[in-house]
């Protein structure tokens, strides 16, 4: 933030056009437009599957709460991932109160970067989660058809990165498979499925 700027205010991120989202990092306003369609997609997919088998418990363990582009409000920063998920034993009371926000950091965090957003969710973003305690964090890079893991360490985050058309069982959701290749290529009809 340069001299003489006044640190950004919630009130700020309410200014914003319509269909704008906005964000604070540092005491300094991000913001940009609606994501692209495939950009959305990307993170529907993975809301849907990983919340069929984590969220509900459906059709796999579950324990988890799941939302869809939530506004965190942590500190002073006000961050929107595309994917945000709590564990019930951490988070139990998560819904009691009626805000438009959530003030616990999230287990898990999604990003589905942009060539727009990459650079802030890379440079700005995950030192951030780290520090308020996020343990893993995914960021999903559709051009390059990857999936980077963060698992939170002590001193920093370990890395593991899939990518192509592979199944992995990536963490903190290894306890299912998850096909990389569903995301990169939406089919005019789906495939039905088990």
């Amino acid at each position: 933030m340069g001299r003489g700027k006044r640190p950004a205010t919630y009130e700020d991120i309410e200014t914003l056009p319509p269909g704008w989202v906005g964000e604070i990092i540092d005491d300094e306003l991000w913001a940009f437009p609606r994501p692209a369609k495939w950009h959305a997609w990307v993170a529907s997919v993975l809301g849907v599957r990983l919340g069929a088998s984590f969220g509900v418990g459906e059709v796999g363990p579950g324990g988890w709460w799941f939302v869809d582009e939530p506004e965190l409000h942590l500190g002073r920063q006000v961050l929107v991932p595309d994917l945000a998920a709590w564990r019930y034993e951490r988070a139990p009371g998560l819904f009691e109160r009626d805000e438009p926000f959530f003030e616990l950091a999230p287990d898990w965090v999604c990003e589905v970067l942009s060539p727009s957003t990459a650079a802030l969710d890379r440079g700005r973003k995950l030192p951030l989660y780290h520090r308020e305690g996020v343990s893993h964090v995914w960021l999903v890079d559709l051009r390059a058809h990857t999936l980077e893991v963060y698992r939170r360490g002590p001193r920093g985050w370990r890395l593991a990165r899939y990518g192509g058309e592979e199944v992995v069982r990536a963490e903190p959701f290894d306890a299912e498979p998850l096909d990389l290749g569903r995301l990169w290529a939406p089919r005019s009809t789906p495939a039905p499925g088990p």
